[in-house]
């Protein structure tokens, strides 16, 4: 891991320290990065792990696909949104899966504007609009991928 993921593996791991165990159910739509270190996480916590696939064809559009089939894998359930191809649209309306299904967003973001539709910002935005409680995670040293 390089050292942004390893800092940002420890501020999840303790954001979900509360949580940990049977009461910890983890919904990620398992993207490179935050996602993935997000179900890591979650995993490591002995919690269920869920996952929303933005569409049919999304496994082909990541990176580290050796990851994203071992969380795949531990995921209690698979749902994956009705479109065909992955799209800034298909991970907006994955992301508001995402929320309805969630009581907390835990949101790994360093405070700064989405550089496209469906970006961080963006998904914290709308937890806010539809009053899902958002706890940021940004560790001290973190920097953008």
């Amino acid at each position: 891991m390089g050292e942004t993921t390893e800092l940002v593996y420890g501020a999840v791991v303790a954001a979900l320290r509360p949580y940990a165990g049977s009461k910890l159910h983890g919904i990620t739509c398992l993207c490179d990065g935050a996602d993935q270190i997000f179900a890591r996480a979650v995993v490591d916590s002995e919690g269920a792990l869920q996952v929303v696939l933005p569409a049919a064809d999304y496994r082909d559009n990541i990176i580290d696909r050796d990851d994203f089939d071992h969380f795949l894998s531990k995921a209690i359930q698979v749902a994956t949104m009705p479109f065909r191809y992955s799209n800034r649209q298909a991970f907006r309306a994955a992301s508001e899966e995402l929320l309805r299904r969630s009581d907390v967003l835990f949101a790994v973001w360093d405070g700064e504007p989405s550089r496209q539709l469906g970006d961080t910002a963006d998904v914290v935005a709308v937890a806010r609009d539809l009053g899902v409680p958002v706890v940021v995670v940004w560790p001290a040293g973190a920097q953008r991928l």
